[in-house]
């Protein structure tokens, strides 16, 4: 049988999961000293870890080449997917909010609002839930750009110290919803490979929230 894999997203979220890795006694000196490699072997165990950006870390676990990963919940309340979410690992906190130009208020007067964001599905739902049509505009880069710009209204973005936003000038109009590191398995390797897979799971819960 193979390695059990860990898909990590790359980036913020790695360097946090691999120090969780090293608390819990491994080796984690090739993953400090990864080069360009994107699959990694730990040393001394059957553990291979792949890092990925956020929304393939779902696809790899949802289709079964890997078969736990660590993610936003910013991804998955985006993206969705077939797996089991396990874990809230209490690290990369941040929030979603609705930001708007300093001064402005996003709900007055009747038009249609516009939204700029990277985050159209969430967006989409949490104006749904208030009974609003908006319109959304995705955005791939700064989307504090598209209120500066007069493209949009408001945006909904991952917050975590509003500095980029007042020193853009906006600011947060409320709070969307809380993220946070989770830890996802896929089902049929949960099955599968139960008694391979549920220490380690424990470990890691454990130790996350030491």
């Amino acid at each position: 049988m193979r390695n059990i894999r860990i898909a990590l997203t790359k980036g913020r979220l790695e360097h946090k999961t691999v120090d969780l890795l090293e608390a819990l006694g491994y080796d984690v000196s090739v993953l400090r000293n990864k080069g360009r490699k994107l699959i990694l072997e730990i040393p001394g165990t059957n553990i291979e870890v792949v890092l990925a950006k956020a929304a393939d870390v779902i696809t790899y676990v949802e289709h079964g080449v890997c078969d736990i990963g660590i993610v936003g919940k910013d991804t998955i309340m985006e993206h969705g997917g077939s797996f089991f979410e396990v874990a809230d690992l209490g690290f990369g906190r941040c929030r979603f909010a609705l930001a708007v130009k300093k001064g402005t208020d996003f709900y007055s007067g009747y038009s249609e609002k516009t939204i700029a964001t990277k985050y159209p599905q969430i967006s989409r739902r949490y104006f749904a839930a208030k009974s609003m049509d908006v319109r959304i505009i995705k955005i791939e880069g700064s989307v504090e750009l598209a209120p500066l710009l007069e493209l949009s209204d408001g945006i909904v973005d991952i917050v975590e110290t509003g500095t980029t936003l007042r020193e853009n000038g906006l600011e947060v109009q409320e709070e969307v919803a809380d993220v946070s590191a989770r830890l996802i398995v896929n089902p049929a390797s949960l099955k599968i490979r139960k008694k391979e897979l549920q220490p380690l799971i424990d470990s890691i819960q454990q130790a996350a929230h030491q």
